[in-house]
């Protein structure tokens, strides 16, 4: 993040407030003064905020939620008392991206879970308290929707999600909430190489892109067992790389979500 930034390719990231190394990621952060900052919410697949005994329905005795999202999704739409815990979980993260001082950028969701209508509409009433601006649209083009290898699941998925995306993308503007119109790095999550950074700049349509990486010094199971075959370091090198810094510079403005009511035509962020 740090190294991509001052390269001037990275200009937002995002905070997991309960990952282990989040107090160094904040004092980075603060570091540089270009870099927008948001929220990643981790409500599946990940470590908790809270200690156990204050949302026993959410975690394992670890303090872990895991991954299983249908089952989650289901819970978190009709358990009530799953949801007033879930609830106070995803007040705790605001709450500390809040005392990081850091400003909030934007929010966005582990594996893009607030996809999912209750866990929106509790995102939108809590966010509204700590100031949230700006939501991510996990929205990616059809033509880039099968770069993972993945030819006929990857568009169908895609397509499949779009009535959900244009609920996400009612609800926000009817709370005049920002959100970007596309983002580039879900079908080939962990492998945006420089060839498809450039592909999709090649390309660029009109409107706010997010395009988005995991870049990092090392790669694979090394940051994460739940990323084993992601290539971390190849991510990096393509944000440092002299052609994709280039052809960012010619292809549009580019900021954070803060920066959305200053744009007009293509906006990459």
């Amino acid at each position: 993040m740090e190294r991509a930034s001052r390269a001037g390719t990275l200009t937002a990231a995002s905070l997991m407030v309960a990952a282990p190394a989040a107090e160094d990621a904040v004092r980075r952060a603060r570091a540089l003064p270009g870099l927008r900052v948001g929220l990643h919410l981790v409500l599946a697949d990940g470590a908790a905020l809270l200690e156990r005994h204050l949302i026993p329905a959410l975690v394992d005795r670890d303090g872990r939620m895991d991954g299983r999202m249908f089952a989650r999704g289901l819970r978190y739409f009709a358990l009530p008392g799953v949801r007033r815990q879930l609830d106070e979980e995803i007040r705790a993260q605001f709450t500390a991206f809040a005392r990081s001082g850091l400003a909030l950028d934007h929010v966005n969701v582990h594996k893009h879970f607030h996809l999912h209508p209750s866990l929106l509409e509790l995102i939108i009433r809590i966010g509204g308290d700590f100031g949230m601006r700006a939501v991510r649209i996990p929205d990616e083009p059809l033509w880039f929707a099968a770069r993972g290898g993945a030819w006929i699941t990857g568009p169908v998925s895609a397509a499949l999600l779009t009535p959900w995306i244009g609920l996400m993308k009612h609800r926000l503007r009817r709370h005049g909430i920002l959100h970007n119109d596309q983002v580039f790095g879900i079908a080939c999550s962990g492998a945006m190489t420089e060839a498809r950074l450039l592909e999709i700049l090649a390309r660029l349509p009109d409107g706010v892109t997010e395009i988005y990486l995991h870049p990092a010094t090392e790669s694979g199971s090394a940051i994460a067992a739940s990323m084993d075959g992601y290539r971390h370091a190849e991510e990096l090198a393509a944000l440092l790389s002299p052609r994709v810094r280039s052809a960012l510079a010619a292809a549009a403005p580019r900021g954070g979500f803060s920066d959305l009511p200053h744009a007009r035509g293509s906006w990459a962020a």
